[in-house]
């Protein structure tokens, strides 16, 4: 029980678990940790201490690419710099990780709320990581109009934040979306004729997987 409590101790720590649990192979810097689950820099440093603790993470030495000089002069160079990957012996990765793909980290209206401050949405279907669906192209199908893209992206990286991932997302004009709905473009048909949700639609009924199904 002991690595149990230190496992689940605060909201940042399990947003600081789902970026390693969910990048495997990957490594970051204490810098990185906190930029990617969006916590503060000691919290992500302490989470981190506490993650290593239990052995969860483990301490790595790598090479991160950064930008040096200035104006005409900027170049990308290799530095090896220290920080955590996930360690692969962990006795309980599996079961955390199946755990946290099951358990959500945000309800589908924690999701909408997110999103609709950048603009006017039209349609919201969610499918991949929101549903364990690992095959599909996309996780997030945004269809709207005045679109403000800053803050669409903030949003996105918000809900990054809390699914421990990058997402994969699409966004369409609704004049647009209409014209590929109707010429059964293959990036909607695939988000469409496949496993997703729907959580805002301002469109209307027609636009149902089953009604979009190509006749072989």
């Amino acid at each position: 029980m002991e690595i149990l409590s230190k496992l689940f101790g605060s909201q940042a720590r399990v947003k600081v678990m789902r970026l390693f649990l969910f990048n495997e192979g990957e490594s970051f810097e204490n810098s990185d940790v906190a930029k990617r689950a969006r916590v503060l820099d000691y919290t992500a440093r302490s989470e981190t201490r506490t993650l290593e603790s239990a052995g969860l993470i483990k301490r790595i030495s790598f090479f991160k690419e950064v930008m040096r000089g200035r104006g005409k002069n900027k170049k990308l160079v290799k530095k090896r710099v220290k920080g955590f990957t996930l360690n692969p012996k962990f006795k309980y990765l599996q079961a955390l990780r199946n755990f946290l793909i099951n358990a959500a980290p945000l309800q589908q209206n924690e999701i909408v709320k997110k999103l609709s401050g950048s603009g006017s949405l039209k349609l919201v279907i969610i499918s991949g990581v929101f549903i364990q669906d690992w095959d599909s192209r996309i996780d997030i199908l945004i269809v709207g109009d005045n679109i403000k893209t800053t803050k669409l992206e903030a949003a996105i990286k918000g809900i990054e934040a809390d699914i421990g991932r990058e997402l994969r997302y699409a966004i369409f004009p609704t004049k647009e979306f209409k014209y590929r709905l109707n010429v059964y473009d293959k990036l909607i048909r695939d988000v469409l004729d496949y496993p997703h949700q729907t959580v805002v639609d301002r469109l209307g009924e027609w636009q149902s997987a089953e009604k979009l199904k190509v006749t072989q």
